[in-house]
């Protein structure tokens, strides 16, 4: 199959690119986003366009693809809910909306987060949960990832210096938290690996979390 990737120099879309790279069922990976990913790979090729609000100068390079991967994304720490909401739904429905137009019925997997609520407390919560049911009344076949606790694989690190900080100190509690807590947890391994199958085959539901995504 051939999928699309947004957001491959982050942290969870580094780690789903690994797995395409990796993974025999996918033939051909491209790799949308404002720089380039730095990986050199026959499978992979760099597409890159800074104004993910207009895809209009890069249509022509969207179409031929079975799914996309949206792993683009920040942290609402300290930002406005205008701001948090322009990158996170406009940005999100933007690509998800050019895609349904070009190739309706495709796959779309997008990287959410355990807790969205669209009626929420949380204004992080609030935003994903909007452009979640945004994403699910569009023509595809949507798939939304509710991750909760991710532990990076193979080298994979945030680009937020907090979360790096974090991730080390957590590390070597992993086993013990997948051990106490294997509801809650997952990899960007496992991440990777579960969103290929999902293009591959589907799945029973349309929101999936992390027990779901280690079970893919």
């Amino acid at each position: 199959m051939n999928v699309i990737i947004f957001g491959a120099t982050g942290m969870v879309g580094r780690g789903v690119l690994r797995e395409c790279l990796l993974d025999e069922r996918v033939s051909a990976v491209l790799a949308v986003g404002r720089s380039p990913t730095g990986v050199a790979h026959a499978k992979l090729r760099d597409l890159v366009h800074g104004d993910l609000l207009d895809l209009t100068p890069v249509e022509e390079h969207l179409t031929g693809f079975d799914a996309c991967f949206f792993c683009l994304g920040v942290s609402s720490a300290g930002m406005s809910e205008q701001d948090y909401r322009h990158i996170t739904y406009g940005y999100t429905l933007s690509v998800a909306g050019t895609l349904a137009r070009l190739t309706p019925g495709m796959t779309f997997v997008y990287v959410s987060g355990a807790g969205t609520d669209a009626r929420g407390r949380a204004m992080w919560a609030r935003v994903k949960g909007e452009t979640e049911n945004a994403l699910l009344a569009l023509p595809l076949q949507a798939y939304m990832f509710r991750p909760g606790y991710i532990q990076p694989m193979h080298g994979i690190t945030s680009r937020t210096r907090l979360y790096r900080v974090a991730y080390v100190a957590s590390r070597p509690l992993y086993p013990l938290l997948r051990l106490l807590f294997p509801s809650a947890v997952t990899t960007t391994e496992r991440i990777g690996q579960a969103m290929i199958t999902v293009a591959e085959r589907g799945a029973a539901k349309r929101i999936l979390g992390p027990a779901d995504i280690n079970a893919l």
